[in-house]
Parts: structure tokens; C-alpha cells; sequence
């Protein structure tokens, strides 16, 4: 479905990728582990075309998306969950919620995306006319996890989505992205909470500096001497 091979991305003179090779197959939920500036927010920015790579190839269901315009992902497929929410503040829930079915012509399809997210969220359909900006945290990672499955994606790359959150909204969001799962789309996961992440993954990467260090079986993961004692405080 997705798989990247011998990618390099520079910032400048830096190295942020250093020829990290991976896939995802359709269905997984495969999880990019690491400290911060290991290179996974790069990672999933280059495979959606917000940063250029310096070489290597990143494909999708035969895709070169290292050719492909960023605007062309959504209708390639491909939805984009970005670190920080970056919801439209001054536009109303449903306005936001529009903006991700932007590719989409046919009203009634747009319509019923909508109606399929407001199943999914209902403290989304409640706020449907307020400002996104006067959301909570919580709220705001509902609305832009509502705002990529507009576009009705095969898959979905989700960065960082539970920083910033309480425990108990960390909890929501996980749950929300396992009910993601069951609906058929597959996720890339790209999440410092390591142990979340693993805990719900099918496989996972471990990133260091821009290289992976460890990879396999997510569950196994959990168990392994090096994650345990780098990412998850034993």
C-alpha cells in the first residue's frame, strides 16, 4: 500500500532522514516511535509532499508521491492529520468539516461524510456552528480527525495526536483511532506516548536521528529491553 525506500530529507546542510526504508500494508496500524527531532514529523511530511526529499522513493498503491502535488493526496487517498490539530479558528465546525471534502463535487456525498463524522463524534454535531477556535484540546483533535475522513482516505497519517492532552482525552483519542481502524482505513501513527501507540499497533519503527534503530511486532515491542527502557520509562 505505502512504502518508503532508502529516503533522505535535508534541512539545509542538516540530515533530518538518513535512508530510512519501511511500508504499511492496507489495513495496519503501523506506529513511528522516537524523541523528539528523531525525524517521524519530517517523516510523514515528506510522504504527504509538505517537504521535499533529497532522494530515495516514497509509492502508494503505485504512486510516485514524490511526483504528486500535495493537493493532489486527498484525492489520491491519502488524509493528513497534522501535529498541533491546525484547525480554522474563525470557521465553524462545519465549515472546517467542509473544507476536508474540498476535493468532492457532489453535495449529497459531502452531506453524508458529514452525517458519518457526526455519528462518530456527536460533541462535534452539538458545536456544529461554533467557532472551532473556542473548542477544547479534545475537541479540536476530533475535529481535524473529522476533517480528514471527509475525504473518505485509505489512509490516514496521524501526527502526534494525543500531545497536549489529559490522560483521560489521551484515552479518547486512541480509542477513536482504533474505531478508525475497525472502519477499514489504515493508519500511519506517528506518537511520542510510545506506549499507547504500541499497545494498539500492528507493527512499529523505532526512529533515531533519522534512522530506524529497532522494528517488528508491535506487541513484542512492549516487551523489548531498549524500548522499554529508552520510551517507556523502565
Amino acid at each position: 500500500m505505502l512504502e518508503i525506500k532508502d529516503l533522505y530529507v535535508n534541512y539545509g546542510a542538516v540530515e533530518a532522514i538518513k535512508g530510512i526504508s519501511f511500508y504499511v500494508k492496507p489495513g495496519e496500524i503501523v506506529t513511528l516511535i522516537g524523541a523528539n527531532g528523531a525525524g517521524k514529523t519530517t517523516t510523514l511530511h515528506t510522504i504527504s509532499g509538505l517537504v521535499k526529499a533529497k532522494s530515495g522513493s516514497i509509492t502508494y498503491n503505485g504512486t510516485d508521491l514524490l511526483k504528486t502535488e500535495p493537493s493532489k493526496m486527498i484525492s489520491l487517498g491519502i488524509a493528513h492529520v497534522p501535529e498541533g490539530r491546525h484547525v480554522f479558528p474563525e470557521m465553524t465546525v462545519e465549515e472546517n468539516l467542509e473544507m476536508g471534502a474540498y476535493s468532492g463535487k457532489d453535495k449529497s456525498v459531502i452531506e453524508a461524510s458529514m452525517k458519518d463524522v457526526f455519528e462518530k463524534f456527536p460533541r462535534l454535531q452539538e458545536r456544529r456552528k461554533q467557532l472551532a477556535g473556542t473548542l477544547s484540546g479534545g475537541e479540536q483533535q476530533m475535529l481535524a480527525v473529522g476533517r480528514a475522513l471527509m475525504g473518505k482516505p485509505g489512509i490516514i497519517l496521524m501526527d502526534e495526536p494525543s500531545m497536549g492532552l489529559s490522560p483521560i482525552l489521551v484515552k479518547e483519542v486512541f480509542s477513536i483511532i482504533q474505531e478508525i481502524h475497525a472502519a477499514g482505513i489504515t493508519v500511519l501513527l506517528n506518537e511520542q506516548n510510545a506506549k499507547m501507540a504500541l499497545s494498539i499497533a500492528d507493527r512499529a519503527y523505532v526512529l533515531e536521528t533519522g534512522t530506524i534503530s529497532i522494528s517488528g511486532d508491535a506487541k513484542e515491542l512492549l516487551q523489548d529491553e531498549r524500548v522499554k527502557k529508552a520510551y517507556l520509562g523502565q
